[in-house]
């Protein structure tokens, strides 16, 4: 009997008093799409970690191929044909894509490197795996799909035929994932073996033979979705939460009061000085939830970034609560009474290397101040509230922030805005990195700022997402709204207006 590719028996992590890992047992077959499944701070990155030789397990063993091995760092795993992309890429943006696949294999001619033979061995490498990509393209210049493939590709190059991928999707749009999908079914019809670490639903019972479900550190079973009677969503996400769990959103009706975000005529460039946002216009009122959607790269950005203050617009006004707030910096949008959960919890959310009791003060140092000094006291009992409010898991107020896995940092970035009660609440993929139950919650705070009386402006690549939370849709597209639907409206539809095709009825409903 040919032993599985990678077992893990028993395996116990534990950091202080936390147990991330709690005597965890995984099996990866040969030729095989494995899953591992759970909520954001269940362990899931954690075990891999160990598996790629970033942490050491407390007890357990590791066994690859059936024999029992040490793995202590990235390099010996790679030599145990592992290999691993990270959510969060590792890549030189200023170099070429084959000079990141062959970094630190590099093939050399008289002692420099051989770019010829770099290129044709990426090229090569790229074909049999179905991962175009182009070599001589310099990483800053592809998209995020592509970066991920140049992650792929640089295991592979490595010999890998184990492939780990850590939420592999949670930064990809709707096609690059679909992309994504297929490329993962070629290379395990070749034989490579992968596990997928994930918390989406329905990207798991696309993808995968085989689930392995974890919950708080432990654990919950394997489930078999390849075969005649898969599980559905709702049965994986009660094995991932221990509970019913709440797939569409229940709310009442909006009562709309007076507006409180005005955008009018707004013009924005990008980074290169070119145009990205091209004479918005729309309005959020007290009481409503306003979705942006489109596909990822239309102005959606530079929009948020000019309405919150981050970004100078060229012309256009933007009214906060029938304030002129055109061209503030982001502190006096702030007092005026903005939010903002930001699309980029690590760059722009969140200081790293700040605690969260400190981060979650950011909005507002002075609450914490007495005699010019800061109350370290009350600082900390508000993070300690806030951080069970939101059950942000993994860490205590005193835990630097980049201790914390990615969804639970976006908790703590959700709990600091929302807390602050602002009158205008821009959401920029709120749920982004988020698991099924922390989404259920995540939705229901965003209905409540809404039954509140509060404007919720919401920009997210996920229809459901928008049709399930949005009292009115704009599309927008090439940096203009060019539509307006209603919730109801068909993921054909939007899709339609997305690409710019116009509206099922040949009509534009704009705001």
């Amino acid at each position: 009997m040919t032993p599985p590719a990678l077992q893990l028996q028993a395996i116990t992590k534990r950091f202080g008093a936390v147990t991330a890992n709690d005597g965890v047992d995984f099996e990866l077959r040969r030729g095989e799409i494995h899953a591992l499944l759970g909520e954001n701070g269940a362990g899931k990155s954690t075990l891999m970690n160990m598996v790629y030789g970033m942490l050491t397990p407390d007890s357990g063993e590791i066994r690859v191929g059936g024999q029992a091995v040490k793995i202590g760092s990235p390099k010996q795993a790679m030599q145990h044909g592992i290999g691993m992309v990270f959510q969060h890429f590792m890549l030189i943006d200023v170099m070429t894509v084959a000079e990141n696949v062959v970094l630190g294999d590099e093939p050399r001619r008289r002692g420099m490197l051989d770019e010829k033979a770099a290129v044709q061995r990426v090229q090569e490498l790229s074909e049999r795996h179905g991962l175009g990509v182009d070599p001589h393209a310099l990483v800053q210049d592809i998209t995020v799909g592509q970066q991920q493939r140049v992650e792929i590709l640089r295991a592979l190059d490595r010999g890998a035929d184990i492939l780990v991928l850590d939420e592999p999707t949670a930064v990809l749009t709707a096609q690059e994932t679909a992309e994504l999908i297929t490329v993962l079914r070629g290379l395990r019809d070749r034989g490579t073996s992968i596990v997928f670490i994930s918390h989406k639903l329905g990207e798991v019972r696309e993808i995968a033979d085989r689930v392995t479900v974890l919950r708080r550190g432990k654990t919950v079973g394997t489930v078999d979705v390849a075969g005649p009677n898969p599980p559905d969503e709702a049965a994986l996400a009660r094995l991932m939460v221990g509970r019913d769990v709440l797939l569409r959103v229940q709310k009442a009706d909006c009562a709309p009061a007076a507006p409180l975000l005005d955008v009018k005529d707004l013009h924005v460039t990008d980074d290169r000085g070119l145009p990205s946002v091209d004479g918005v216009s729309l309005t959020v009122h007290g009481g409503e939830i306003v979705a942006v959607a489109g596909v990822d790269g239309n102005g959606q950005r530079e929009l948020v970034e000019a309405i919150c203050g981050l970004r100078t617009p060229d012309s256009g006004t933007i009214t906060l609560d029938g304030k002129d707030v055109t061209g503030s910096d982001a502190r006096a949008v702030r007092d005026a009474g903005l939010g903002h959960i930001a699309e980029d919890r690590q760059r722009s959310g969140l200081v790293l290397d700040f605690t969260l009791s400190e981060n979650i003060a950011l909005r507002d140092y002075d609450r914490h101040t007495r005699f010019g000094l800061l109350n370290l006291r009350r600082m900390l009992e508000r993070a300690t509230g806030l951080l069970g409010e939101y059950d942000v898991r993994g860490g205590t107020p005193r835990t630097p922030a980049r201790s914390l896995s990615g969804g639970n940092q976006q908790k703590v970035v959700i709990a600091r805005e929302i807390s602050s009660e602002p009158q205008v609440l821009v959401a920029a993929q709120p749920t982004r990195g988020l698991d099924v139950g922390a989404i259920e919650f995540v939705h229901r705070r965003l209905v409540a700022e809404r039954d509140a009386g509060r404007a919720v402006l919401l920009l997210s690549l996920e229809l459901d997402e928008v049709r399930n939370l949005a009292d009115r849709i704009l599309v927008i597209f090439k940096g203009r709204i060019v539509g307006e639907l209603p919730p109801t409206a068909t993921e054909e539809q939007l899709g339609l207006l997305m690409l710019g095709g116009g509206s099922a009825d040949g009509k534009k409903s704009l705001a």
